[in-house]
């Protein structure tokens, strides 16, 4: 047992190294972490998770129309420029898929192409059959993706098929891809209730036979669908459903480098971030998300979600701009039609809102105390406080000087604001109201016990 003293200190240590508020918490790992695998030992290096080209790819406008109305194109061409300047000029969103069945999504294509930007590069998607593949050839794309279902639940009772069956549709596909100089993408659907080393394995070192004629930007590029949400990051679970495992196999066992292999999630089970951010630990490349997680069922990894995380194992920017996602929420609430959660993550309309008098106290005293990261200048998005009666009069305090703009020793005292906070309190002991207390009646109420201010700060 190890004895530990109490440090006293003059200063506060804020782990700043880890908490630097100017970006989001850094993740920092300490050592390798490792588990094992057949008497052998799975590691991800720390180092390589920084040095590799880890980025994010988006299927926004086609999963993500699978769970939702379909965009119409007007808002998927503004979607795509605005998913670009999120992902900045590195390419952090590398990559967007499109379907390609309808004239509207060929017509959306065609304009976005039109925009002329570098990234997101604008990929297809579809099904494991030579009839669909024309449509790849027409709308002359570089690579596609195609459904190349991996389960026994899927080979057997949606296809109808046997292994053998399937393994072939798919290997003669991915030679008519070869053949129009086509990048093929297999989508192995289902991976995490496959039979792996019965199906799975031998599929992708076929696909790596195949790879071996063609050039280096023509080879197979392998992407992990975990359908069902079946997929676990913890250190030694069982396979098929283990993320560390799985990845270790396809890089080591079938020699996939991480730059062709891909994670795409569902949220069946709530790990649908965590999954995603696991496998760029443990060794590939590419996530594959959606905007605010629309997809099927139960969404895919959120793309807002992934550009944090990439932020924080990388400690640097890179080009993105985070406020794009505010930008974005506000699209999809005001021309779209869709309202985001309240409280969604770094978008939802009270992410950074809080309705605890003792956390406004916090805020009030020390911004850090109860505010994520600087979401004023990385989301364009200041800490609030939603009044209620359980704010309390350093919430008042708070949101009146946020109200006026006051800052450093102009800031009003929690006495400045008794008298609002004693309306507040009427308004709930008195008229017996449940809902918050509204912007503007809290504007009205600075109109009338601190009209010098108002009249200096807001009236113009």
């Amino acid at each position: 047992m190890r004895t530990y003293e109490l440090q006293d200190v003059s200063t506060p240590n804020l782990i700043e190294e880890i908490f630097p508020y100017s970006l989001p918490p850094l993740i920092k790992f300490e050592g390798k972490i490792h588990e094992l695998i057949d008497g052998k030992v799975v590691e991800f290096d720390p180092n390589e998770v920084k040095t590799r080209d880890i980025h994010i790819t988006d299927t926004t406008f086609r999963d993500g129309q699978q769970a939702r109305p379909p965009y119409k194109k007007e808002h998927m061409v503004k979607l795509y420029e605005m998913l670009s300047k999120l992902g900045g000029p590195n390419g952090v969103i590398r990559q967007s898929e499109f379907f390609l069945y309808t004239k509207n999504d060929r017509e959306t294509i065609d304009a976005c192409r039109a925009l002329n930007l570098r990234y997101p590069e604008i990929t297809g998607w579809i099904r494991a059959n030579k009839g669909d593949f024309r449509l790849v050839k027409e709308m002359g794309l570089k690579e596609t993706g195609m459904l190349t279902s991996s389960s026994d639940y899927h080979i057997f009772y949606k296809q109808n098929q046997t292994r053998k069956e399937a393994m072939q549709q798919y290997l003669e596909v991915v030679e008519a891809a070869f053949e129009a100089g086509v990048r093929p993408r297999c989508h192995l659907e289902d991976i995490t209730r496959a039979d792996l080393a019965g199906f799975v394995f031998p599929f992708v070192q076929q696909l790596e036979r195949l790879s071996e004629q063609v050039p280096e930007n023509m080879k197979v590029k392998i992407r992990l669908c975990d359908t069902m949400g079946f997929g676990l990051a913890y250190p030694n679970v069982a396979e098929p459903r283990s993320i560390p495992k799985l990845i270790w196999r396809l890089r080591h066992e079938c020699g996939i480098p991480p730059e062709r292999l891909e994670w795409h999630g569902h949220n069946d089970f709530h790990k649908v971030h965590i999954n995603a951010a696991s496998s760029w630990i443990y060794g590939l490349n590419a996530l594959n998300g959606t905007l605010f997680g629309f997809g099927e069922r139960t969404g895919n990894p959120p793309i807002e979600g992934a550009i944090i995380e990439y932020v924080s194992l990388k400690g640097d920017l890179n080009g993105v701009n985070l406020a794009m996602m505010t930008e974005m929420a506000e699209y999809y609430e005001k021309v779209i039609g869709t309202q985001l959660p309240a409280n969604y993550p770094f978008v939802g309309k009270d992410f950074n809102t809080t309705r605890a008098g003792i956390h406004a106290g916090g805020l009030r005293k020390f911004e850090q105390i109860y505010n994520i990261f600087d979401t004023t200048k990385l989301l364009n998005r200041p800490p609030r406080v939603a009044i209620t009666d359980k704010s309390g009069t350093d919430g008042v305090a708070l949101w009146v000087n946020e109200f006026l703009g006051l800052k450093g020793d102009d800031r009003l005292s929690v006495m400045k604001v008794a008298k609002i906070q004693r309306w507040v309190m009427d308004q709930y002991e008195k008229e017996g109201r449940m809902s918050s207390i509204t912007d503007q009646e809290l504007e009205e109420q600075v109109k009338i016990h601190l009209p010098e201010y108002y009249n200096k700060y807001r009236k113009n």
